[in-house]
Formats: C-alpha cells, structure tokens, sequence
C-alpha cells in the first residue's frame, strides 16, 4: 500500500512524521503541497479521508487565514476547501494518507493506526 505525507519541510511536525515513517519501515511518496498546491477535488477528498470537522485542516494562524477577516467555526465546508485550494500555506500539515485513509501528524504518532 503506498502511503504518502503531504509535507512542507520547513515544518518541524512535518519533518518529525516523516522521521517517525522512516523509524516504522515506510518510505511514503512525500508531496510537497507549497510547491504541488492541492486542487478543490484533492482538499474535499483529505477532507473526506481524514473525517471529522473540515475545521481540523485549516491553520487559523497564517496571514492568508486572517485575511479571510472570519473565524474557523464560521467556515462552511466550501469556503475551507476553496481557502485551501488558493492558498495552499492554509493546509494543516503533515498529512499522511494510506489507502481511503488519512490523519494529521499533530502529535506525529497519530499517524500510526494507518499503518496497521
């Protein structure tokens, strides 16, 4: 199964999961997001993969977030994904992804029940 990490690697909890990978074995394929921005479809579907509150994939402490002039409970589903899709720096990291699943490395080791 390939596992992939959507990584900026100037994030220190990015490069920790992606350390944490390589401590279990795994050489995911590494997307770098701030140079391969995601698409609309891509950001709906770690959306749907990762489940739970689309909130939870956005960064609130970014100038682009702050720009937006709302708060991240007023976000619907649509306006995340489309922040997202144009500012990419807007996408919570790491994201590791292993088949249909996908979680945020914040803390790293939450990534690990996918590679069970």
């Amino acid at each position: 199964m390939t596992v992939t990490i959507w990584h900026n690697p100037r994030c220190s909890k990015s490069r920790q999961t992606l350390e944490l990978l390589h401590t279990k074995g795994v050489t995911p394929v590494i997307r770098d997001y701030l140079k391969q921005p995601p698409s609309k479809a891509e950001v709906e579907t770690l959306i749907d993969m990762v489940g739970g509150d689309p909130a939870q994939l956005i960064r609130d402490g970014e100038a682009e977030f702050k720009a937006l002039k709302k708060k991240k409970a007023d976000l619907s589903r649509a306006d995340i994904v489309k922040a997202i899709a144009a500012h990419p720096v807007l996408l919570q990291r790491p994201i590791v992804v292993s088949g249909k699943r996908a979680a945020i490395g914040r803390p790293p080791e939450a990534v690990l029940p996918l590679l069970k």
